[in-house]
């Protein structure tokens, strides 16, 4: 196994960021599906990726893993407990009320971060680390209560991520974020004929 791992570390890669990337896909893949397995491959993915971020000084990202890790045991319980008395929680539309409040959230995260990490030695793009993710918080927020319209932000935040994780020298986790992009269109879909199922008159 160490040897194996010499050997991604060789190849710009690392063993944490290979099983990031294989929990990472599961975990996506998963939620489109909404299977509450999802939520074990989540933590899981970032566990992992808390490693791989930490070591490539894009600390916003490696704070949000831990966020992530935290929202992974909320949304689990969520998605089985979370609905009407008790009962599993439905796909749903997201407000504009909500959406004004996530978005002046999203914000008031953005600055924070950026005043703190930009501070910080070794600190990578923090103006961009810290933007992607304060909206990316927003958007796994979102997957745990089931709003419709995390997969489109999850699309425009992966199509973004890609770029970023190009320049930072991830190669893999590039790969990753590129086949999230496509699961994130994919749930959307997948998402939409499940309200479509269980909310007949809604559109």
């Amino acid at each position: 196994m160490n040897d194996f791992c010499d050997w991604l570390i060789t190849h710009g890669s690392s063993c944490a960021e290979l099983f990031g990337f294989v929990c990472g896909v599961l975990s996506v893949y998963l939620a489109t599906r909404e299977n509450i397995w999802n939520w074990p491959f989540g933590v899981l993915n970032a566990g992992f990726y808390i490693v791989v971020f930490g070591r490539a000084g894009l600390y916003s990202d490696t704070g949000l893993q831990v966020v992530y890790f935290v929202l992974s045991f909320y949304g689990w319980w969520h998605w089985l407990y979370g609905g009407t008395e008790r009962a599993p929680v439905l796909v749903a539309r997201t407000s504009l009320r909500l959406a004004t409040v996530l978005l002046l959230i999203a914000l008031g995260t953005w600055f924070v971060l950026f005043t703190i990490t930009s501070r910080i030695p070794g600190a990578k793009l923090p103006l961009l680390d810290a933007a992607l993710v304060a909206l990316s918080l927003v958007a796994q927020w979102m997957m745990t209560r089931k709003l419709l319209e995390n997969w489109a932000l999850w699309a425009a935040l992966d199509a973004v991520y890609v770029g970023l994780f190009i320049v930072r020298g991830l190669r893999l986790t590039a790969v990753l974020y590129a086949v999230f992009l496509v699961l994130a269109i994919f749930g959307h879909f997948e998402w939409k004929r499940s309200r479509s199922r269980t909310s007949p008159a809604s559109f």
